[in-house]
């Protein structure tokens, strides 16, 4: 597919494209890895925490990355933090691979080992990649860059849509998967084709650094009025967009009660996604970046209530369309209004927004979402009291000063199995020798719950989905107050003569 539109450099075709793959690789591993997990557990003895410890291995540090790599980019240049990105990609899928190996000559701890520093190292050359490529790409196509930064960003659902689809044919109910290994090997033709792509290709500087703009000059571009502004609603993009997005897909499985279809209906969406980004350049010549963002903030309002509401599969598939639609042109326009905006910030103020975004992300999307489902499932829950108290956790589950006590998950998913995987984890303890006391407290309390499974199942069942979706129409908050800020925004730039992009030397002569 080509990109038709002129651009400065020669080869900014070509380093576009490559920065596509990358992300794609990003999306293509990070969407794989989910339905690898059970074989996993399978070959090598993993329980579900330390799984979930490996997975968790696969996002440390990618915000900080971002940050830290984009205050080195116009330093030492975007080809070298490209290849360290390659290089980073390599390895991590080489270290990947090896646990089976890892496992036949040191058991369990080794392959444990090469699977958490290879998903460590994934997240790695994916904070790099991204510091390097969004100011790239704003630099190729100057006048343009809203349209050049969504098709960038359409390798992202790309990925999610490759891995998607994958995993699904590849790990299909009731019948045998095919290896991780090859699996896991799908994400590695992204990486190859982008190193390729990379070879012998000269990168240009910022325009910041272009301009002769000094570093301490491009730092201080974070402190603006309208750049911590900026920080702000990112935040609150990746809390909406990535933090939702860690959540949607078993959600909605719960409401289609079909985990499978809960999976299609992500790709589905990422394939919505993926198509919008390349129309993001005509839009915006008609509405403004920030007239498109104010859009789509209202239409991530309007999906989210739906979702939260839907009773029906094609509801599902309705209100899902709607909040794809809306969450599409978030992040990589945001990227570019920071851009346009901020020029003299060349890659640190990219960075800073897509950092600021990752780490909100992780740290409140992720975790807000699900205290919101822990919250408000408990609360249905505990209408009956008796199941309640049999399935609530321990200890309490809290955040930014909220508590609750939840629901256990490993008693949840002891009764969402009928105690399977609890068999299989006594199994294992007792093969090592090492008795687990976590694993033999289930078992005792497995022996008395299992008798009241049958009903207690749709109780706790109907309460996780109600959760769900209470959660779901509580986040949809946060893209309704991102319309009214674009709109004081909008409002903003009226009173100055309407928003234009900036160059440089402080003139603003192109607008929108």
């Amino acid at each position: 597919m080509s990109v038709p539109a002129p651009a400065a450099a020669p080869n900014a075709q070509r380093l576009l494209w490559a920065g596509f793959m990358a992300i794609l690789a990003a999306g293509v591993g990070f969407s794989i890895r989910g339905g690898i997990l059970g074989q996993w557990a399978e070959q090598y003895g993993f329980t579900m925490t330390e799984l979930g410890q490996i997975t968790g291995g696969g996002l440390t540090g990618f915000g900080i990355i971002i940050l830290l790599s984009s205050f080195l980019a116009d330093t030492l240049g975007y080809g070298r933090l490209m290849f360290l990105a390659f290089l980073t990609h390599f390895v991590s899928a080489v270290l990947t691979l090896l646990a089976g190996a890892a496992f036949a000559s040191g058991g369990k701890e080794a392959a444990y080992q090469c699977l958490f520093w290879g998903m460590f190292l994934f997240a790695i050359g994916n904070g790099i990649a991204e510091a390097v490529v969004n100011p790239l790409v704003a630099t190729l196509f100057p006048d343009n860059k809203t349209h050049y930064l969504n098709i960038l960003h359409a390798g992202w659902p790309g990925g999610l849509i490759v891995g998607g689809l994958a995993s699904y044919f590849m790990n299909p109910d009731g019948a045998k998967p095919w290896s991780w290994q090859f699996q896991m090997s799908l994400f590695m033709v992204p990486v190859v084709l982008y190193g390729v792509m990379l070879l012998g290709q000269k990168f240009p500087k910022s325009e910041a650094s272009a301009a002769g703009v000094s570093l301490g000059s491009m730092v201080g571009q974070l402190f603006a009025p309208l750049m911590l502004v900026l920080l702000v609603i990112h935040a609150m993009v990746g809390y909406v967009e990535l933090g939702t997005d860690s959540w949607i897909s078993k959600i909605t499985g719960n409401i289609m009660a079909s985990p499978q279809k809960g999976l299609l209906l992500f790709v589905y969406t990422s394939a919505l996604m993926f198509a919008l980004r390349f129309f993001a350049g005509p839009i915006v010549h008609r509405i403004s970046p920030l007239g498109l963002l104010c859009v789509s903030g209202i239409l991530g309002f309007v999906g989210l209530n739906l979702l939260g509401v839907a009773e029906s599969g094609l509801i599902c598939v309705v209100a899902a369309t709607v909040y794809a639609a809306g969450k599409t042109f978030l992040w990589p326009t945001m990227l570019a209004v920071v851009s346009e905006q901020f020029p003299k910030g060349g890659a640190i103020t990219i960075g800073a927004i897509g950092g600021v975004g990752m780490l909100s992300a992780g740290l409140l999307g992720g975790p807000g979402i699900g205290f919101k489902q822990d919250y408000n499932a408990s609360q249905e829950l505990a209408k009956n009291a008796a199941v309640y108290e049999r399935y609530q956790a321990a200890t309490e589950s809290a955040f930014f000063g909220f508590r609750v006590k939840g629901l256990d998950g490993a008693k949840v998913g002891v009764l969402g199995d009928n105690g399977k995987e609890l068999a299989r984890a006594q199994e294992l303890a007792a093969k090592s020798g090492k008795p687990d006391a976590n694993t033999e407290a289930l078992v005792g309390w497995w022996a008395e719950a299992s008798k009241t499974a049958t009903e207690d199942k749709a109780l706790v069942d109907a309460a996780g989905l109600y959760g769900g979706r209470q959660a779901l129409k509580l986040t949809s908050f946060v893209p309704a107050a991102m319309a009214v800020l674009y709109l004081l925004l909008i409002l903003y730039f009226k009173a100055r003569g309407g928003y234009k992009a900036v160059q440089v030397d402080g003139s603003a002569p192109a607008g929108h």
